[in-house]
């Protein structure tokens, strides 16, 4: 009898052959909604939310508020389908590299995720109401097509995440629907600005989803999950990372022109950041080299953004 071992006591091998593995939690010990919530990617939510807000005549505190909400619940909706549709489909599988996936894991049912889906629809849909009701209703089918869009991602039969077009919707939405929409909650009109900032906006985001998608080219490939990043290769992909960047930095003196006012260029102070997560993309960074580019370019967004709407609304927009 082996000492510290209660007798009549063996340690069973797991059966992986007759029932899935269950993982055990990560050291942090994150709630696996917050996990799959992917805390880190939300900056895609909120920078287009400040830099809208600030583009406008005006400030309403509340459309403010409601209007993040709806930014940000939506995005969590996102990631929650993302993870619900590609756990049920196969698409993740232990060979993926990057944060874990609840669904896939066993963290998480399925029929659980679905819950917290049309949980987080409904929180969406509350906060877009009450700015309809306050504005105009047509917020209503703007808001219909963001749901769409959502499920759409990695949902249905033919997800247009699997049909190269995931950083196309990425930018309509993450950048122009939400930035020009934050300004509009505020002003009820489409103010230029808004719409010029909303592509540097845009652009980040999308600069995020290139990262993620870069670095699941191995496993996306073999679940047959064609993304851009696949149609492209790897070495147009990370060109294409290092152009986003170059775009929408470039963009910050478009913004200044359309403000009348040199106070936009202070978002140029997130540059400095974007040497790390080029560098590792420039460099040939693979695997779990390729989280610190996706977290490190979440990073840069939200400093631009952050910047930028200091520098709005020191221009008197």
């Amino acid at each position: 009898m082996t000492a510290g071992r209660p007798a009549g006591r063996r340690r069973l091998a797991p059966r992986y052959g007759t029932e899935p593995p269950v993982r055990q939690r990560s050291r942090s010990d994150v709630n696996p909604y917050v996990e799959a919530a992917r805390p880190k990617t939300l900056a895609a939510a909120v920078a287009p939310v400040l830099v809208g807000t600030a583009a406008a005549d005006r400030f309403i505190a509340w459309r403010a508020v409601a209007a993040l909400v709806v930014a940000v619940s939506v995005q969590v909706a996102v990631n929650y389908a993302n993870d619900y549709f590609d756990g049920v489909k196969g698409v993740d599988t232990e060979a993926r590299v990057g944060p874990r996936r609840a669904v896939a894991s066993g963290l998480v049912a399925p029929a659980a995720m679905k819950r917290a889906i049309a949980i987080a629809l409904g929180v969406t849909a509350a906060a877009g109401i009450a700015l309809a009701a306050a504005t105009t209703w047509w917020l209503v089918a703007v808001g219909a097509v963001c749901f769409a869009a959502a499920l759409g991602y990695s949902g249905g039969p033919k997800p247009y995440a699997s049909l190269g077009l995931g950083e196309v919707m990425v930018f309509v939405f993450f950048g122009l629907v939400a930035t020009v929409g934050s300004a509009f909650v505020q002003d009820e009109q489409v103010i230029r600005t808004a719409v010029i900032a909303a592509v540097p906006v845009g652009l980040f985001a999308v600069a995020i989803l290139v990262a993620n998608n870069l670095r699941d080219i191995p496993t996306d490939t073999a679940a047959g999950k064609r993304t851009l990043a696949i149609a492209l290769g790897e070495g147009p992909t990370r060109t294409l990372f290092l152009a986003l960047f170059v775009v929408a930095f470039g963009f910050i003196g478009v913004i200044a022109l359309s403000a009348r006012s040199p106070w936009p260029v202070v978002a140029a102070v997130a540059v400095p950041l974007s040497a790390r997560p080029l560098g590792l993309v420039r460099e040939g960074a693979r695997g779990p080299a390729l989280i610190q580019v996706l977290a490190g370019t979440a990073r840069v967004q939200l400093v631009f953004a952050v910047a930028l709407a200091i520098g709005l609304v020191l221009a008197g927009r």
